[in-house]
């Protein structure tokens, strides 16, 4: 009975492990490195430049992901609005995408500013405008802090930056735990995870419609490789204690700060953080647009824009063009639910 129990475990164990690693290679087949790996100090950080145009009418642009994410999030939002008008650099966090881990303090949002503030370095950009989404937020909020010389300004999208209640979902804890943690990611996460790329994707949107492309361009399968899950689930259990810490140093920060946040964000509560940061860091704009979930980079990538254009010192209106935002979400919004009500009627008849 005993051998019996051993044998069906250890074949488990090779069966699952044997599917693990067999669905990263295939991930990394379909969606290859398209960046490059810069040497900041006894490891790499991986990223994608695009150099200073000669009609560039904006400062350098430096765009941090969130969490489970990697630089072709930001990177296929932006990239292609703001052609021509920037130098930018889109970076997978280490420990992310194809950035290699780091030290230990590379756990902590401060640890990877301190290393997104060596690639730049390296990358000859003196100074930027700091881009967070989400997770990015509390990592743009210590280079502020860090890096003050290097930062013309910061735009925070839904920014995960203050303690909140309730603490972590259980699989990130139990994927952070030095043992147990190896055992999860290598032999549970992937075959799950493939399975809710898909509704995990359309949450992270909600209310407001996923793009249909999103998967194909922004890659998220990434994150379900081991090393990389590992990763994330670390630095996701460590943020909670980090920003309780941090958060009443914010208003340290000098530089100038807009804030967008979406009314109806199921991910990260803008009760919580956006007013937090509008609160403690002085003269910060906070830009609230109804009805808008956790994804302001690709819904009103407009007003987005508008922020980065209104910190580089162009005049903008960025309250009327989060009204004119919302009137197009309402819109979108009815267009949809129609559109179902139209699909309901047809397979029901």
């Amino acid at each position: 009975m005993i051998d019996s129990l051993l044998t069906a475990v250890i074949t488990f164990v090779v069966f699952a492990a044997g599917f693990s690693a067999y669905k990263t290679r295939e991930i990394e087949q379909t969606y290859p490195n398209i960046g490059e790996l810069t040497d900041i100090g006894g490891y790499r950080l991986n990223a994608v430049h695009l150099p200073r145009p000669a009609s560039a009418d904006l400062p350098a642009l430096v765009f941090i992901h969130g969490a489970s994410g990697n630089l072709r999030d930001q990177l296929a939002a932006f990239a292609g609005p703001l052609s021509g008008r920037a130098e930018m650099l889109f970076i997978d966090r280490p420990g992310h995408g194809y950035s290699e881990r780091g030290p230990a303090e590379n756990a902590f949002p401060s640890g990877q500013a301190d290393a997104i503030a060596r690639l730049i370095d390296k990358r000859g950009i003196k100074s930027a405008i700091i881009i967070g989404h989400s997770f990015g937020g509390a990592i743009a909020a210590a280079f502020g802090m860090r890096h003050p010389d290097r930062t013309e300004g910061l735009l925070f999208l839904a920014p995960a930056t203050h303690p909140w209640p309730g603490g972590v979902d259980w699989y990130y804890t139990l994927a952070a735990m030095p043992i147990l943690g190896w055992l999860f990611t290598h032999l549970v996460v992937m075959p799950i995870g493939l399975r809710r790329v898909e509704t995990g994707t359309l949450s992270i949107f909600h209310p407001n419609a996923r793009p249909a492309d999103y998967i194909m361009k922004t890659a998220p399968e990434l994150v379900l490789r081991p090393h990389t899950f590992r990763n994330n689930a670390t630095d996701v259990v460590n943020l909670l204690a980090y920003v309780s810490t941090h958060a009443p140093r914010y208003n340290e920060i000098k530089a100038p700060t807009v804030i967008i946040t979406g009314d109806s964000d199921d991910i990260v509560l803008e009760e919580l953080h956006s007013r937090g940061l509008a609160r403690d860091i002085a003269g910060a704009e906070l830009v609230t647009i109804r009805n808008l979930g956790h994804k302001p980079d690709y819904v009103t990538t407009d007003v987005a824009i508008a922020a980065l254009e209104r910190l580089a010192g162009q005049p903008r209106d960025l309250q009327m063009l989060a009204a004119q935002a919302e009137i197009r979400i309402t819109s979108l919004t009815g267009e949809a639910s129609q559109a179902n009500e139209v699909s309901q009627v047809v397979t029901t008849s």
